[in-house]
């Protein structure tokens, strides 16, 4: 089955003012839909990241798919190498503070999902059976709790923000208890590093008094030093299921891991596979939050899974402002590793649009089902694309800037790590 177009749409779509160690999220965040067609017209899709750097890269390779067999994944992997350079590429930053160590590794990905989309297709299954077969029905996923301003300065339009002002514990709690009831999520995640440590020692308890049987989670993106993240691990033992990158470095994640009774857990330590032998032998990051879009795909978070499973390192993923797509073919790839040990992180309760046929995906008890129809299992909604594109059209800022944002509400911020 040959490939006959590549089709790149970037798209913006909207976006709460959700705050983190760095800044606030703008009021639109980007993405990049692949559409890759068959010489019989059949569509294979994908979503990946949204920025320029990306956008530029997948445009650079898109032309040498053309007349590729959608099963070549080695064709693929020469094609993205031979037209961008393959991993002497430098270090691309996917969100603030987050890196990958290659392009080639998030455009194969963005690539191969589409390629196994058609798969999917022309075989008649979905996904997952194409990476092993499913150990799951439904996969989990994890409350993601956001600290947030009421709304967006100079565009207090732009999002229909149901949710409003989140700055104090209370509120937060208040936030944990709309997010559960409403999606029936199982777990909850802070993203931290926002208010004093204090601050979310007190959030943390009021959630475990709430949800005792809930596992919590919180995130500082390096925003914490040693010393800091030592004493909130004291303050939390017994109440934290992990702590997922406190403060940066190895060598800080061995100074805690020595202190501390509570795992700590990494998408940012830990980025790719030529990570993976350091963290190994340091014995200090005990959890991997992968991620499909930069760990180089499906096939390849599958081959992490096994990795973890041989040296017992624990396993979840990671989350970035996305759609229904990259929602779905998280869930195909998760159901399809036996040893998923963690819930999913996820950001999509808090985004309003989509591009997907039928409207967003729904969660079921904290779950999204994997489902039963060939490929993905879900389509794209041409018209809803078209107006996410004129969105990006309209939208000023071609790279995500949290830093930048946040200085319309405090001109000095800085953004400087560690926080706290």
């Amino acid at each position: 089955m040959i490939i006959r177009d590549v089709r790149l749409t970037p798209i913006a779509f909207r976006d709460p003012p959700l705050l983190n160690v760095t800044g606030v999220h703008e009021p639109y965040a980007t993405r990049c839909i692949v559409e890759i067609e068959t010489a019989t017209g059949r569509v294979g899709i994908n979503e990946t990241y949204g920025d320029k750097s990306t956008y530029v890269d997948l445009a650079t390779i898109a032309p040498a798919l053309v007349g590729l067999n959608i099963y070549d994944m080695a064709g693929l992997a020469a094609a993205v190498r031979n037209s961008i350079g393959g991993a002497a590429r430098s270090e691309y930053e996917m969100a603030p503070g987050t890196l990958s160590k290659t392009a080639f590794a998030r455009c194969f990905a963005a690539f191969e999902v589409a390629c196994l989309d058609l798969q999917g297709q022309l075989c008649g299954r979905p996904i997952c059976d194409l990476l092993g077969g499913k150990y799951r029905d439904a996969v989990p996923y994890s409350a993601y709790l956001f600290f947030k301003f009421g709304g967006h300065r100079d565009q207090p339009n732009t999002v229909d923000d149901e949710w409003g002002e989140v700055l104090t514990p209370e509120a937060l709690l208040w936030e944990a208890r709309t997010m559960v009831a409403r999606h029936g999520f199982r777990s909850l995640k802070l993203k931290a590093g926002v208010l004093s440590p204090e601050a979310e020692v007190a959030a943390l308890r009021m959630l475990h008094q709430e949800f005792p049987d809930h596992p919590l989670r919180m995130d500082p993106n390096y925003g914490w030093t040693v010393e800091t993240t030592v004493k909130v691990a004291h303050a939390l033992e017994g109440i934290l299921e992990y702590l997922e990158d406190p403060a940066k470095g190895l060598t800080s994640s061995r100074r805690i891991a020595a202190a501390i009774n509570i795992p700590i857990a990494s998408n940012m330590a830990v980025t790719s596979f030529e990570d993976l032998p350091e963290v190994v032998t340091a014995n200090a990051i005990r959890i991997i939050l992968s991620d499909h879009h930069y760990w180089g795909g499906l096939r390849a978070t599958r081959e992490l899974g096994r990795i973890c499973d041989v040296w017992g390192l624990g396993l979840s993923m990671h989350s970035n402002s996305h759609l229904g797509i990259s929602l779905m073919a998280m869930t195909h790839v998760a159901a399809s590793i036996p040893n998923l040990t963690y819930d999913c992180d996820t950001h999509y309760p808090w985004q309003v649009d989509d591009v997907i046929e039928g409207g967003r995906l729904r969660f079921e008890n904290g779950c999204i089902r994997v489902p039963s129809e060939p490929g993905l299992g879900v389509r794209l909604d041409q018209a809803k694309l078209k107006e996410l594109h004129e969105n990006h059209k309209n939208f000023i800022r071609e790279d995500r800037d949290d830093v930048a944002e946040m200085r319309k509400y405090q001109p000095d911020w800085a953004g400087t790590l560690p926080r706290y």
